[in-house]
């Protein structure tokens, strides 16, 4: 089929792409945002590894020391604990929102600053369980599944062979005073969390590249995608048919309305006619008002007739105007002498109705005419 996973081995284009933005559809890395929240946390546990061990002593002892007074009041019992809490949050709290602020710098990085509502919408074809089974089985999720898999097993393995090598040093720590005790073991734990850190942007490194790959892999199009998105682009050829159809039936209508007014229609019996109309007082030269070939040619004939308008049959005149005239504009200067001649026939007709007047022999340039050998085109 069109539409099968087959066929869409054409690259998103740069529309798809946006398209997929806005949908909040962008290429993220999970794992470039962990790393980034981890190695913040990595970075406050090895650079105030000595303040943050004092401070745990400190809360340690104060946590641990009790008095007469305090074990005889439950409530005074509460109290402490409460202000132990509060105090610990003045430490955790920081460091959570440090550690957020990383992690969504790092996402941003990764994939561009994206902000979309769309997947906010309700959509019941998420509660559908058959989709939802195909999607649990899906390429992708299969994909992180296995990423999940090999990430916790290069983690681990890099906690276990940490752990093997320090063993004998944590074995010491039970003879150990317990203010150095504490230190000791802060700093081998801050040691060991750099190591896995390591691991998990190593592998970042590697998920960056692969979820953009990724992303364009699902977004590439079948070729019916990619001429409808043409179509879209550049409008949809039969519609613009039809504009230009309903364009020129408009014009077509607008000009068999102007030749009533005309002074003339100059016709090339069967196959041209051009209506061309006068007014010393608002042109500059005469301007042709209607034109067409063939039935259409007939047509501006018939109204003309009907009209009263003078119809000239001067071949080589009609094509000329025809090739070298607009419509609505005005007849070029090398044609002036050959239009002045047949106006000038009409305004005879005109002073004398009942007189028998000859119609006029008009020549042109032979490079003017369409049928000659010497024709011009403009």
């Amino acid at each position: 089929m069109a539409d099968s996973a087959q066929d869409r081995n054409l690259p998103a284009s740069e529309r798809k792409k946006g398209k997929a933005r806005e949908d909040g559809q962008i290429p993220r890395s999970r794992d470039l945002a962990h790393f980034g929240a981890l190695a913040m946390a990595g970075a406050l546990l090895m650079g105030a590894a000595r303040p943050l061990s004092g401070w745990m002593q400190q809360m340690l002892m104060s946590g641990l020391r009790f008095d007469h007074d305090t074990i005889a009041d439950p409530a005074a019992m509460g109290e402490r604990f409460w202000a132990l809490g509060l105090k610990g949050l003045l430490v955790v709290v920081p460091m959570g929102l440090l550690m957020m602020a990383v992690a969504i710098l790092a996402a941003v990085l990764g994939g561009g600053w994206n902000v979309s509502f769309k997947a906010l919408k309700p959509d019941l074809a998420r509660f559908n369980p058959i989709s939802g089974i195909g999607r649990m089985f899906s390429k992708r999720h299969l994909l992180d599944l296995l990423k999940m898999i090999v990430l916790a097993a290069v983690v681990g393995a890099v906690g276990v062979f940490y752990l093997k090598a320090q063993w004998h040093g944590l074995t010491q720590l039970l003879a150990m005073p317990l203010p150095e005790g504490i230190a000791t073991l802060s700093q081998t734990i801050a040691a060991g969390f750099g190591m896995m850190l390591l691991a998990v942007g190593g592998w970042a490194l590697i998920d960056v590249p692969l979820q953009k790959h990724l992303w364009l892999e699902k977004l590439k199009m079948t070729r019916e995608e990619v001429k409808q998105e043409h179509k879209d682009a550049e409008g949809n050829v039969e519609i613009k048919g039809k504009i230009k159809a309903r364009m020129r039936e408009m014009v077509r209508k607008r000009m068999l309305a102007a030749v009533p007014q005309a002074d003339l229609v100059v016709m090339n019996p069967t196959h041209y006619a051009v209506a061309l109309k006068y007014d010393e007082n608002k042109m500059g030269a005469p301007r042709v008002i209607a034109k067409g070939t063939d039935l259409l040619a007939l047509k501006i004939r018939d109204i003309a007739r009907e009209s009263k308008v003078p119809v000239l049959q001067a071949p080589p005149l009609a094509r000329a105007l025809y090739a070298h005239c607009e419509l609505d504009q005005e007849v070029p200067a090398t044609l002036f002498a050959a239009v002045a001649q047949v106006l000038a026939w009409v305004y005879a007709l005109r002073r004398t109705p009942t007189a028998r007047i000859d119609q006029p022999d008009v020549s042109i340039p032979d490079e003017l005419d369409p049928h000659s050998p010497s024709f011009k085109r403009r």
